[in-house]
């Protein structure tokens, strides 16, 4: 099967000289065009077409953001939130950016959140912006609004973030990099209020997973929200004090919120993993540590999975990350079995990362062979790792 190459060989110039040079960055820029297009992507299609559809129809919630009276003993909490920046929505997404040459990197959430932090350990002098929901975050890429996203895709305790995952299908995005966060949790309130008089906590449906041991112990209800400064910052709007929120230590300074427990996740070692996206995709190279990731499709048959995974194993590359999500236009398959008459089986994507960049004739070669029994495959990025 052949491969659709929508790149010259002059999209990824080469360091060397001579004719094996020269064939090399050919076969570079036609397997790097699977990112951009990728082949016989009818099994696909429908999620692709569906994109702006179901982008039009998303009706994205505002975490209250006006400081409303409450009793005397907490009006010494409350704080101007009008000041912060408004999250963007599907629907905010129409004017064009106006900052220079300032990097704009999009997050999920509000001022405080972890996704935030995300942003900013990546581009430290960049201009955080966030936005209300995943799908803001691709729009507002898409769009020209900022130059990158930065948005969690797994964490060590709560393992995948599935709607990225679909996103990251339906959104003809580039993974340019990747960052890893340490998440330390804090259980706030608000001044005076002490846990054991908590009756209710809100957080972020993951962050309450991550603590799952220590709110069963105070004996809470778990209320999610969109996002961990979310939370926070509705507590403290709305002078919650029978409510606690799960976010981050910088949450609690912004929203003046007490800590009344820090580190409350049931594991010390909390990471989530971001990608990074953008419009374009990076260079790949080989002078240091790169990873790549793809996303295809299998016909149903025995050792069908087997056969694609080795060719990872007979060129030696590791596999970093095996993700499989249901194809959502049409989630069964109908076989045709001799013994039993009909069968149907679930139809999945794989999502795979693996440790090599494509500037690497391993990586090119292992792409070559998944495609000749894949009947789908896009390559979504391939980017420097972070080991930090």
């Amino acid at each position: 099967m052949a491969l659709r190459a929508a790149w010259t060989s002059s999209a990824y110039p080469s360091r060397t000289t001579g004719r094996t040079a020269a064939r090399s960055r050919h076969r570079a820029a036609e397997v790097l065009a699977i990112g951009r297009w990728g082949f016989d992507a009818a099994t696909v299609d429908d999620e692709d077409k569906s994109s702006s559809s179901a982008s039009s129809s998303v009706e994205l919630r505002r975490v209250p953001g006006a400081v409303e009276e409450v009793d005397e003993s907490s009006k010494k909490v409350q704080r101007d939130l009008s000041s912060l920046p408004k999250p963007l929505s599907v629907t905010d997404l129409s004017a064009c950016p106006s900052h220079g040459s300032n990097v704009r990197v999009a997050y999920q959430g509000v001022p405080g959140a972890f996704s935030e932090a995300a942003a900013l350990k990546a581009y430290p002098q960049c201009e955080a912006v966030p936005c209300d929901q995943f799908e803001a975050a691709f729009k507002a890429v898409e769009l020209w609004l900022v130059d990158k996203a930065v948005l969690p895709i797994e964490n060590s305790l709560g393992g995948s973030i599935h709607r990225n995952y679909d996103l990251l299908l339906r959104h003809r995005l580039h993974i340019v990099g990747e960052v890893q966060l340490a998440v330390n949790h804090c259980l706030l309130g608000l001044p005076g209020v002490r846990k054991e008089e908590l009756q209710r906590v809100l957080s972020h449906p993951q962050a309450l997973s991550q603590c799952e041991n220590t709110l069963a112990k105070l004996g809470v209800i778990r209320e999610s929200v969109d996002d961990t400064a979310g939370a926070a910052q509705f507590v403290a709007a709305n002078g919650l004090r029978d409510a606690g929120a799960v976010a981050s230590a910088r949450a609690a300074e912004i929203y003046g919120l007490n800590i009344l427990a820090e580190g409350i996740q049931d594991d010390s070692d909390n990471i989530t993993r971001f990608l990074i996206l953008a419009r374009e995709p990076i260079i790949p190279r080989t002078d240091r540590p790169f990873k790549t990731s793809i996303v295809f499709t299998l016909e149903e048959g025995p050792g069908v999975i087997f056969k694609a995974l080795a060719v990872f194993a007979l060129r030696e590359i590791n596999l970093t990350k095996i993700e499989s999500r249901p194809q959502r236009k049409r989630p069964l398959r109908v076989v045709d079995d001799s013994n039993s008459g009909s069968a149907k089986y679930f139809d999945y994507l794989f999502y795979i990362d693996f440790e090599a960049s494509m500037a690497d004739t391993r990586a090119q070669n292992a792409l070559s062979h998944l495609q000749e029994f894949a009947t789908f495959l896009r390559v979504l990025g391939c980017y420097p790792m972070d080991s930090a």
